[in-house]
């Protein structure tokens, strides 16, 4: 699904490597999680310095891995928070959630693939 994870493209940032790959898959996992809580934290307080800074990282994170959906919704996130407005931010971080949601999906479909 290449509305999910650009394959092509994020198999020539790690040269093909399969196994770098699936490894990169399970530190954005991980590391998503407490990002994606410290962005909700920011949100729900709102922290406007720590939401951009934290929704500037997922964007980083998500278009390393090619996640173009998710990356465009974080460019989003964080131009609000360089804007210092998050007041309409509360529908795009439910869409993070449902991208993520996807995105792991997809990963764990592609890890089977590639390595087995």
């Amino acid at each position: 699904m290449e509305d999910v994870i650009d394959l092509k493209d994020v198999m020539e940032r790690v040269q093909g490597d399969k196994e770098l790959l699936c490894d990169l898959f399970d530190i954005f996992v991980e590391d998503f999680v407490g990002k994606r809580d410290q962005l909700n934290a920011a949100f729900e307080r709102g922290d406007i310095k720590q939401f951009q800074m934290m929704s500037h990282a997922l964007k980083g994170a998500s278009g390393n891995i090619s996640a173009r959906q998710m990356h465009l919704n974080c460019i989003d996130l964080d131009a609000m928070g360089k804007k210092g407005d998050i007041s309409g931010a509360k529908p795009m971080l439910s869409m993070l959630d449902r991208q993520f949601e996807s995105l792991k999906g997809e990963m764990a479909r592609l890890k089977k693939e590639l390595v087995g």
